[in-house]
C-alpha cells in the first residue's frame, strides 16, 4: 500500500470515530527537531522523511483538517528579544540551549485535544523529532472588548483636547 493510501485510510479511520462532534477546533502543532541530527543525515533519508510528510499533510488538506503550516529555519538564524531594565534586549539564537529546537509549526483542526493527537500520532514527522500540540486561542472577543476601550479612550481624549 502506498504511503498516500496508508495515510488516507488511518485518518479516515479517525475520522469516522469522530463524526458525531461538529465543533471544529485548532491546534498549533509545534515540531521540534535535532538540527546536527538532521544535517548529518544522508540526502536520500532526508529527501524521502520530507516526501512521508507532505504526503500525510497532502491527506489532512484533502480531509479538511491541515488550515497551514510552515517549516522555520534553522535556529541559528533566530533572534530572540526581551523585555529588559526598561528597553528591549536582541540576543542572536533561539531561547534556550537545548538540543531540540522548533523546526516548524503546522496548523491542524480537529474535534478536540484527543483527535488532534490521533491525527499527529500518524505523522511522519514524528520520527525526526517531538510535536507539542496545544490548543489555539479564539481572541475574537478579547479583540472586539480592546477596540471598545481603545475607541472610548480615544474620544475620552478627543473630547478633553478640544475643550478649551
Amino acid at each position: 500500500m502506498s504511503i498516500f493510501a496508508e495515510a488516507k485510510r488511518l485518518i479516515g479511520e479517525i475520522d469516522n470515530k469522530d463524526k458525531k462532534e461538529k465543533i471544529i477546533m485548532k491546534y498549533i502543532c509545534l515540531g521540534y527537531i535535532e538540527e546536527t541530527k538532521w544535517e548529518n543525515m544522508p540526502e536520500s533519508k532526508r529527501n524521502a522523511m520530507m516526501d512521508e510528510c507532505f504526503t500525510y499533510n497532502d491527506v489532512l488538506r484533502k480531509n479538511g483538517h491541515f488550515a497551514g503550516g510552515e517549516a522555520l529555519q534553522s535556529a541559528r538564524n533566530a533572534a530572540t528579544l526581551r523585555w529588559k531594565d526598561g528597553k528591549v534586549s536582541v540576543t542572536d539564537g533561539p531561547n534556550a540551549e537545548t538540543k531540540e529546537q522548533l523546526g516548524g509549526i503546522l496548523v491542524l483542526e480537529a474535534h478536540d485535544l484527543n483527535h488532534a493527537i490521533q491525527l499527529m500520532s500518524h505523522h511522519p514527522g514524528i520520527k525526526a523529532g517531538p510535536f507539542e500540540i496545544r490548543p489555539a486561542e479564539d481572541l475574537t472577543e478579547m479583540i472586539r472588548e480592546s477596540e471598545r476601550r481603545r475607541a472610548t479612550t480615544a474620544g475620552q481624549r478627543t473630547s478633553t483636547s478640544y475643550a478649551g
